[in-house]
C-alpha cells in the first residue's frame, strides 16, 4: 500500500499557510464508541494530569453541569480542579447563537466563566463565517515530562448533554431538547478517537493556530463585542505555553488530520484561503473504492456529495454504499422539519438512481423500539482506510463551519479473508476493518468479541447479512411485533418525500441556511473542494 493513494500530499492539501504536517506515522488510535467510554476516559486522563501539564479543548457546545460519569465529576469540575492542580488549562468554545434558538450561548459561556474562575482560560470564538460555527471536538492532553503518555480526543461528541449513551442505548439521563420523536432521554449513538504518537503534536498545532489568530474573537458582531465588554469577559488571549515536541512513536497507525476553515474576512492566519482538506480527503478516499463504502452520519445532505457517491457508483459495479443515519431529524416543527428533511431526500434520490440495488441505507433503535440519534461521522473504505471525526457528509461541513477529522491507514494487514476486498493489492487493514465490524456487531446484536463474523467480512456477504436483518426486524414490527423481537436494531429508512408545494419554500432555505456554501467564488464557479 502507497500512503499517496489514499492520503492527500502537501500539495493535494493547498493550505501552505498552516503549520501542519502532512501526515504522521506511527500513531496508536483507538475508536472509543459512544459517550460513557469517551467520557471515562476522558476523567481518568484528566485527572493523571499534574502541574505544568497541558489540557487544551475546542467544542461547539459545553454543558458545565454535564457528569462524565453517573456519579460525577461534571465537565465544569473536571477542568476547574486540573486548573487548581496547576494545569495550564486553555480552551476556544464556539460563541455559538442565542438560547432562544435552541443553541448554547449561555452554556457556553458558563462552562467559560467557571473554568476561568478556577485559574484556567477559555475563550468564546465567533471567528467564522456569517452563519457559521466551529465545530471541531477536540482534546488535547499534553505532559512535557513524558510526552509518552501525551493523548488526544478528537471525533463527533461534544462535552455536553445528551452525549453520555451506552451500547444499550437508554440515553444520556442529562438530555437536550429534541424531537418528541426520541423520547425523554434519546437514545445517541455516536463515536470518538483516542490517539497518541506523533500525531498528538499535529492536533496541538491545530489547537495552537486557532488560539494565536490575530482575528478578533468577535469578529464582525459590535453588538457582541459590546456585550462582552459589559460583562467582562476575556477577549484576549494569554501566551501558550511553549509547543513540545511531537510524542515519540508508538503504533502501527498513520494518520492524517483533515479540516474544515471556510474562506472568511478577514482571513485565517493559517488558513488564507480556507481549508477544504476534510473534503479532499473524501473525494480522494471515496474515488478509490471498489466494494464497500460504510458511513455513518448525522445528516447525508447535498447533491455535491451525493454526486461523489453516484460517481463512485457508476464508475464500479461491484460497490455498495452502507450508510447508517438517524431515523427523524433531531428538530421538529412546521418551519424547521422541512428543510431538514429535504436535503437527505434529495441527497439519498441521486445516489439511488446511479445504482439503485447498491444503496442501502439504515436507520437504528432500540430494543424498545425507540429511534438512536445517530450522531456519529465515521467512514469505512473497503476495509483499508477510515475515519472518525466532527464533520457530517454535507456542504456547511466540507466549506462552511470549522471541522476536524483523523483518517487512520494502519500497517497490520487483516488476513482474514478476503484478504484484499477491493483487488488493488493494498490488502484490509486491522484497525479499518476491526472498526467496521465493531459497529456492525452493535447494530446487528452480534457476539461483540467477534465470533459471529464469518458473514460480515466479505463485501458482499456482508450487504447481504445487514439488509437480510434489517428487513426481519421490519417485518415484525409490520407484523405487529408478534413473537420475540428478532435480533438487531437496523430498519431500513424510508425518507418521506415532501409535497411540491412544501419543497418549494423549504429547498432554497435548505440550501441557504441549512448546508451553506463557505467555498471561496473561483473554487464554486469551478465545482471544486
Amino acid at each position: 500500500m502507497t500512503l499517496r493513494d489514499w492520503f492527500l500530499t502537501a500539495q493535494e492539501r493547498a493550505n501552505p499557510g498552516s503549520e501542519l504536517p502532512v501526515w504522521t506515522d506511527g500513531n496508536l488510535a483507538e475508536p472509543l464508541i459512544h459517550g460513557a467510554a469517551y467520557f471515562d476516559r476522558l476523567v481518568s486522563e484528566v485527572e493523571s494530569l499534574s502541574a505544568g501539564d497541558h489540557l487544551f479543548f475546542t467544542d461547539w457546545r459545553g454543558d458545565p453541569d454535564e457528569r462524565l460519569r453517573p456519579d460525577g465529576p461534571t465537565v465544569a469540575q473536571l477542568f476547574a480542579q486540573a486548573a487548581q492542580r496547576g494545569v495550564i488549562v486553555k480552551g476556544l468554545v464556539w460563541r455559538s447563537h442565542l438560547d432562544t434558538l435552541s443553541y448554547s450561548e449561555s452554556e457556553n459561556r458558563d462552562l467559560s466563566e467557571a473554568i476561568r474562575a478556577a485559574g484556567g482560560e477559555v475563550l468564546l470564538d465567533q471567528r467564522v463565517r456569517r452563519g457559521g460555527s466551529h465545530h471541531q471536538k477536540l482534546v488535547v492532553l499534553r505532559r512535557p515530562g513524558d510526552p509518552s503518555r501525551d493523548i488526544a480526543f478528537a471525533g463527533g461528541i461534544d462535552l455536553c448533554h445528551s452525549r453520555r449513551d451506552d451500547a444499550g442505548h437508554s440515553g444520556d439521563p442529562q438530555p437536550v431538547g429534541m424531537s418528541p420523536r426520541y423520547g425523554p432521554t434519546p437514545p445517541w449513538h455516536d463515536v470518538q478517537l483516542a490517539v497518541r504518537g506523533p500525531v498528538v503534536g499535529a492536533l496541538d498545532t491545530t489547537f495552537r493556530e486557532r488560539w494565536t489568530d490575530p482575528m478578533p474573537l468577535d469578529s464582525e458582531n459590535p453588538m457582541a463585542y459590546l456585550r462582552d465588554r459589559l460583562r467582562g469577559s476575556d477577549l484576549r488571549p494569554d501566551p501558550l505555553p511553549e509547543q513540545p515536541a511531537d510524542p515519540p512513536p508508538c503504533g502501527p497507525h498513520h494518520v492524517q488530520v483533515l479540516r474544515t476553515y471556510p474562506a472568511v474576512r478577514p482571513r485565517y492566519s493559517f488558513a488564507p484561503d480556507g481549508e477544504r482538506t476534510v473534503a479532499r480527503g473524501y473525494t480522494k478516499a471515496v474515488r478509490r473504492a471498489r466494494r464497500l463504502i460504510y458511513l455513518e452520519d448525522q445528516y447525508l445532505w447535498s447533491t455535491e456529495v451525493a454526486e461523489l457517491f453516484a460517481q463512485a457508483l457508476h464508475e464500479h459495479p461491484d460497490l455498495h454504499l452502507v450508510a447508517v443515519v438517524p431515523r427523524h431529524p433531531d428538530v421538529d416543527g412546521r418551519l424547521a422539519l422541512p428543510p431538514n428533511m429535504v436535503g437527505r431526500e434529495q441527497a439519498l434520490s441521486l445516489c439511488h438512481r446511479a445504482a439503485p440495488e447498491r444503496v442501502h441505507v439504515f436507520d437504528v433503535e432500540n430494543h424498545d423500539g425507540t429511534p438512536v440519534y445517530v450522531h456519529a461521522k465515521v467512514c469505512v473504505v473497503d476495509d483499508v482506510w477510515a475515519s472518525v471525526g466532527s464533520d457530517n457528509f454535507n456542504r456547511r461541513s466540507w466549506t462552511h463551519d470549522s471541522e476536524l477529522s483523523c483518517a487512520v491507514l494502519d500497517d497490520t494487514r487483516d488476513e482474514r479473508a478476503p484478504a484484499d476486498p477491493a483487488g488493488l493489492g493494498d490488502g484490509a487493514r486491522v484497525f479499518a476493518r476491526d472498526l467496521r465490524l465493531r459497529l456492525w456487531r452493535e447494530h446487528l446484536d452480534r457476539d461483540p468479541g467477534g465470533a459471529q463474523d464469518d458473514d460480515l467480512l466479505d463485501p458482499a456477504d456482508a450487504v447481504a447479512a445487514v439488509t437480510a436483518a434489517a428487513d426481519e426486524l421490519d417485518r415484525w414490527h409490520a407484523g405487529g411485533r408478534a413473537g420475540p423481537r428478532p435480533p438487531g436494531r437496523l430498519r431500513p429508512h424510508r425518507p418521506e418525500r415532501l409535497p411540491w408545494r412544501t419543497r418549494l419554500w423549504a429547498l432554497p432555505a435548505y440550501r441557504l441556511v441549512y448546508d451553506p456554501d463557505g467555498r471561496p467564488l473561483r473554487a464554486r464557479r469551478a465545482g471544486t473542494w
